[in-house]
């Protein structure tokens, strides 16, 4: 799945249309355009950028040297616990969302490398999870555009 995004609405190549949260100060580069998501099982492209993986455990059945990545944010993943409660049901997206959000919080230097890497150039969010719709790089995404 590689995710772009346009105007008003964050469109994932399968076609679904989600409205996109545009963040933004007048006066500054906006980084909306720059951060990107990418499933970790889809071919990396030159249209990437800098590659973030933002997984706690690197992705099943990827080689190191096939992934592409060049930073690894563990420390804004979210927790195990926080992770194995959450499963991927999308009925706890919500509560997830809040609960990752604190722990994002807690680790601000980590979330200001990550957003000074997107005002420089291109910045893909790469993850492993198989749902495109409900996963931490989403939110991860959503907590750095709201500081822009």
């Amino acid at each position: 799945m590689d995710v772009y995004f346009r105007a008003h609405w964050l469109t994932i190549a399968s076609g679904t249309r989600i409205p996109e949260n545009r963040g933004g100060v007048c006066g500054t580069r906006s980084i909306v355009t720059t951060v990107r998501l990418k499933r970790a099982y889809e071919p990396a492209s030159p249209e990437d950028g800098t590659r973030v993986l933002v997984d706690r455990l690197w992705p099943r059945g990827i080689r190191k040297s096939d992934a592409a990545i060049d930073y690894w944010a563990r420390e804004l993943a979210p927790s195990t616990e926080l992770r194995k409660w959450f499963g991927h049901d999308p009925r706890r997206w919500q509560e997830f969302r809040r609960r990752y959000g604190v722990e994002i919080s807690r680790h601000a230097e980590e979330l200001g490398h990550l957003h000074d890497l997107a005002r420089r150039g291109t910045v893909t969010l790469v993850f492993g999870a198989r749902d495109e719709l409900h996963n931490d790089a989403v939110v991860l995404r959503e907590v750095l555009l709201s500081r822009d």
